[in-house]
């Protein structure tokens, strides 16, 4: 067998021609775009078949260099951070706070079934955790980010069980949103009369929620650069104290300083962050750190878990039918917002915000716009939640290991 060695140059180069394949077949095939799979995704796991067939055959031993995917990895997370107002949490209302709880309490489920579930199957806890909220709630970002961490523990095959549930998680959250609202707005007959968001009073995120359209300046780009550069160079102190005491993902100490820049700009005009500018090099980050991933995936390594890794899947879909039906649906108001809602949960909770908006958008388009789901959902699935979702993940590793 032939090794192939590609430093990090090579390597994001890949990543970048994985991507524009990927954004290629998504707007080519409707399945690709209906559920919501992210190019990056599309891309590199037709790279990894293709190495896989390497493999398999004893052709070429492809070995990449993640120097710059660990980078791009801290800077997405870095971004999150500054998405990260509790000024707006607040602004949100009752329905935020309540709709965070209730998210939040359902991904700490989504580990524990994913360790009982494991544990009944004699899986090792820490591979069985990776079917739990870090694919699911988590979705492919943070699949990637934190299942590296299992594999230096010696558990070979993390980081391709993760992804490979990120990306079940996708399809099932997509496909079981609509008809669980459906079914919610028939038996329980409610009707069909959205209510309101707030009063006149309330101001949307302006990013978030607007659709006016925006003008980007280079030198606001360089400034927002610059200050996810001085968050992550401020972060990574943190991280090295942190991680003296915990087991906890590099990222977290450079994302809290985000979080509280963010703050600090919420009631200080003088500190000017770029929000357009964040999102975008937010996203940039995502598809680079996501390609490189996804095309070093390693597929044979889930030769010997297919069956159980199902098996574990199929029991977080139905912990979710069964959470957002007779819990989510009840908090969030057991009206039809709250079936809309149910939608949203469903796409996000199993896969990725856009799938919930998806979801949510489909069940509108047939009955009518919810404007508390539409403002509810986005705000926690894109704002919030990974704040408590990486913790809480970090501590079941720390406690596992």
């Amino acid at each position: 067998m032939i090794d192939l060695k590609m430093d990090m140059i090579q390597t994001v180069g890949l990543a970048v021609i994985v991507l524009i394949l990927g954004r290629y077949l998504r707007l080519k095939f409707e399945f690709f775009e209906k559920y919501c799979i992210p190019s990056p995704v599309i891309g590199g796991f037709i790279f990894a078949i293709v190495n896989l067939l390497f493999h398999s055959t004893g052709l070429i031993n492809i070995i990449f260099d993640n120097t710059l995917q660990n980078f791009f990895m801290t800077m997405f997370f870095t971004s999150i951070g500054f998405n990260a107002s509790f000024k707006l949490l607040k602004i949100g209302g009752k329905k935020v706070g309540l709709f965070l709880a209730v998210a939040v309490i359902f991904l700490i489920l989504q580990n524990i079934v994913a360790l009982l579930v494991g544990n009944l199957l004699g899986i090792n806890p820490l591979l069985a955790l990776l079917t739990g909220s870090t694919p699911m709630t988590g979705g492919h970002g943070t699949a990637a980010a934190i299942s590296p961490m299992i594999e230096e523990m010696g558990i070979s095959g993390a980081q391709t069980i993760a992804i490979a549930a990120a990306t079940f998680g996708l399809i099932a959250g997509s496909s079981l949103g609509g008809p669980l609202a459906d079914k919610l707005i028939k038996n329980k007959r409610l009707e069909i009369k959205p209510e309101l968001v707030g009063n006149n009073d309330i101001k949307n995120d302006e990013l978030l929620f607007s659709n006016d359209k925006k003008y980007l300046n280079g030198d606001f780009f360089a400034k927002a650069l610059f200050m996810i550069l001085v968050a992550m160079f401020l972060g990574s102190y943190i991280s090295m104290f942190i991680n003296k005491q915990f087991n906890f993902p590099n990222y977290i100490g450079p994302m809290l300083v985000a979080v509280i820049i963010r703050n600090i700009s919420d009631f200080s005009s003088k500190l000017d962050i770029h929000y357009e500018e964040i999102r975008i090099l937010e996203d940039v980050s995502l598809n680079l750190f996501l390609g490189m991933a996804m095309m070093t995936l390693k597929l044979w390594q889930l030769a010997g878990i297919a069956g159980n890794l199902i098996i574990l899947l199929l029991a977080q879909v139905l912990l979710a039918a069964l959470y957002i039906y007779f819990i989510t649906f009840k908090i969030m108001g057991s009206n039809y917002d709250a079936a809309v809602l149910s939608a949203g949960h469903a796409g996000f909770a199993l896969g990725a915000t856009p799938n919930g908006i998806a979801n949510m958008q489909s069940v509108s388009s047939k009955y009518a716009y919810s404007n508390i789901a539409f403002f509810v959902m986005p705000a926690v699935g894109a704002l919030f939640i990974d704040l408590f979702n990486i913790p809480i993940i970090s501590l079941f590793i720390y406690l596992l290991s």
